[in-house]
């Protein structure tokens, strides 16, 4: 059984600063500067951002799938995400890739309004547990461990960075 690493605070506290992270870097910034190319470190998963908007709209999708699977395991339902069908690195780069087209179609100020309210209502969803629930296996829908064990699994890039997913892709691009 799976079990978390961090407390509800802690998971909280890591998404706030990775969303700070990418909010720093786009802060002051034009819609022409936004969508201007930038060294985005690609992953695992390849090639799809080609700016800080882009970016932005990436990390944002991600947060949404994130937050409907903690929804979902509140209700006592496990999410369409988990399901193996969607866990192979093919339709996570289809995602990728949709995702981010969806997000070139809107303006900068509406993909980072929805960016900082998908934020706060993912910060909400988790810190409404304590450390007891957190732990506990029935909180889990089903997943193997309960929600912090499921935050911590849908909020882990695929090469294991926890809550740090605007991070991952703002790491130094090398030559």
């Amino acid at each position: 059984m799976r079990t978390p690493t961090t407390t509800p605070a802690q998971a909280a506290g890591m998404i706030r600063r990775d969303q700070e992270l990418l909010l720093s870097r786009v802060a002051g910034k034009t819609e022409d500067q936004l969508r201007t190319p930038y060294d985005v470190h690609d992953g695992p998963l390849g090639h799809f951002c080609d700016s800080l908007h882009d970016l932005v709209a990436h990390v944002l999708m991600w947060d949404e799938i994130n937050l409907a699977v903690l929804q979902e395991a509140r209700a006592g339902r496990l999410h369409w995400s988990l399901d193996p069908r969607w866990e192979t690195a093919e339709i996570g780069s289809a995602l990728n890739r949709g995702g981010v087209e969806a997000g070139r179609r809107i303006p900068p100020e509406l993909v980072l309004h929805r960016f900082r309210s998908v934020g706060d209502a993912l910060v909400a969803e988790i810190t409404q547990y304590d450390e007891a629930a957190w732990a506990d296996p029935s909180t889990g829908a089903g997943f193997n461990g309960g929600i912090g064990a499921l935050a911590e699994y849908v909020s882990s890039t695929p090469d294991g960075m926890l809550f740090a997913h605007a991070a991952r892709h703002l790491q130094p691009v090398s030559a």
